[in-house]
C-alpha cells in the first residue's frame, strides 16, 4: 500500500539557499495557486511521501470548488479510506486508470483540454519518461486553461526531471517517524521557473491509523 494524505500538525517554509530573484521575492505556499497554470513534477525516492503533497493540493482545490481528476496506475493505487479520512471528497474525485506513462499523458491531455478541471494529478511511477511532444502539449494546455498538471514520479532527487518544460519540480521526503504515527514531510523545490529560486517546506504530519 502506498502512503496517502496525512493530517498536518505544523508546518514551516524556508529558502534553503537564499538567492536574489527578479521574478518573485516572496516564498510560495504549497497550494493550488502555486501550481496553477503549470506542469509540475513531484518526485520521491522509496522512503518519500509524494501522495502527501499531492493530496494536499487536491484538498485545497476541492475547498476552492475546483474540480480535480486523478490519473493513476492499477498496480499502485492510493488507499481510499486514508484519503477520505484526510478530508478528500472521493465522490468528487474521478479516477482514470492508465496502462503506461504515454496513456496517462493522453488522458491528462483530454481532461485539461475539456476545460472542466483545475487540477489533474498524473501518477507515472518508477523512472517514468514522457515524449517531448507530450510534455510540451501538457505544459501549453496547463497555461492556456490555468490548470495545474501535477505528475508523480518515483526517483531520487539527482535524477533528471520529466523534461525542460516542467515549471516546478519538488522532491518529497518523509523523516523521523515517531510516536502516534507522526513524521516530518519535507519537500524541496529543485526547480521553480516562476519564482526563480529554490525553496522548501517541512510539515509535521500524522499518518493514517492503518500505518501506526
Amino acid at each position: 500500500m502506498k502512503e496517502a494524505e496525512f493530517r498536518v500538525q505544523s508546518s514551516e517554509l524556508r529558502a534553503p539557499n537564499p538567492q536574489p530573484s527578479t521574478l518573485n521575492s516572496e516564498l510560495p505556499r504549497w497550494n493550488l495557486a502555486t501550481v496553477s497554470g503549470r506542469l509540475v513534477e513531484i518526485s520521491a525516492s522509496p522512503s518519500g511521501a509524494p501522495l502527501t503533497l499531492a493530496f494536499r493540493l487536491v484538498l485545497d482545490a476541492q475547498k476552492q470548488g475546483e474540480p480535480v481528476a486523478w490519473v493513476g496506475r492499477k498496480d499502485q493505487p492510493f488507499y481510499p479510506p486514508d484519503v477520505a479520512d484526510a478530508g478528500i471528497d472521493l465522490a468528487a474525485l474521478p479516477v482514470v486508470w492508465a496502462k503506461d506513462p504515454v496513456a496517462a499523458a493522453k488522458a491528462a491531455d483530454l481532461l485539461v483540454r475539456s476545460g472542466a478541471f483545475g487540477l489533474v494529478v498524473v501518477d507515472l511511477g518508477i523512472d517514468a519518461r514522457l515524449p517531448a511532444h507530450a510534455s510540451s502539449r501538457l505544459a501549453v494546455l496547463a497555461k492556456q486553461h490555468g490548470a495545474a498538471i501535477v505528475c508523480l514520479t518515483d526517483k531520487d532527487a539527482a535524477r533528471p526531471s520529466l523534461g525542460p518544460l516542467v515549471s516546478l519540480r519538488a522532491h518529497a521526503a518523509a523523516r523521523s517517524r515517531g510516536e502516534g504515527g507522526r513524521f516530518r514531510c519535507e519537500a524541496e523545490a529543485i526547480r521553480d521557473k516562476r519564482h526563480g529560486r529554490t525553496w522548501a517546506i517541512a510539515e509535521v504530519c500524522r499518518g493514517p491509523d492503518g500505518l501506526h
